[in-house]
């Protein structure tokens, strides 16, 4: 492990995760988008490509958000960094969901509440939108990569598959695709 990735003490881990758990709305993606921001672009603590690596990952349990903090907790200090970068990214959430489920209840009848909330999903799918873009542009490269991406797509949109099995069958592509190589060479 890198010394400058050991430096980072637990505490800025904590207080990063937080930060995000806490700015970071729209869920799953949007919150990718800013942990890819903070973590890979700003701090510097992760590459693009590790990064990538973890968001695969956390598509095979559950909620990904989660899955890519703990992930780069994890990097960064073992698994007490991403115990703290988990713990971190809930706490927020979980203090304001429930102050926002309290009012909501008490006060249901809420009209700008709703008005407010539906406002932001135009927001919310641009997030999503420009950290596809930024992603793809830094690893879609070549035609193989493009039927890659189209054919994930594809088998997500339109056949409804689950992303584990879409990742599955991705990485045993490439991995039959390299040693095919492999034994041509």
């Amino acid at each position: 492990m890198d010394k400058k990735i050991q430096s980072v003490r637990l505490t800025e881990i904590f207080l990063t995760f937080a930060k995000i758990g806490l700015t970071g709305f729209g869920g799953g993606m949007a919150i990718v988008a800013l942990v890819e921001r903070i973590c890979v672009k700003e701090k510097r603590w992760i590459t693009s490509e590790e990064f990538l690596h973890g968001l695969a990952f956390g598509q095979i349990l559950g909620p990904f958000s989660l899955n890519v903090c703990t992930f780069t907790g994890h990097h960064l200090r073992g698994i007490r960094g991403g115990i703290t970068a988990a713990v971190g990214f809930i706490l927020p959430s979980f203090l304001l969901v429930s102050l926002l489920s309290w009012i909501y209840f008490t006060y249901n009848e809420l009209p700008q509440l709703q008005a407010a909330l539906k406002g932001t999903n135009p927001v919310i799918i641009g997030l999503i939108l420009v950290v596809a873009m930024d992603m793809g542009r830094k690893q879609i490269k070549g035609a193989g990569s493009v039927l890659m991406a189209l054919a994930a797509f594809a088998a997500t949109v339109f056949l409804q598959l689950n992303a584990a099995w879409v990742l599955l069958a991705a990485a045993l592509w490439s991995l039959c695709e390299s040693i095919f190589r492999r034994r041509l060479s």
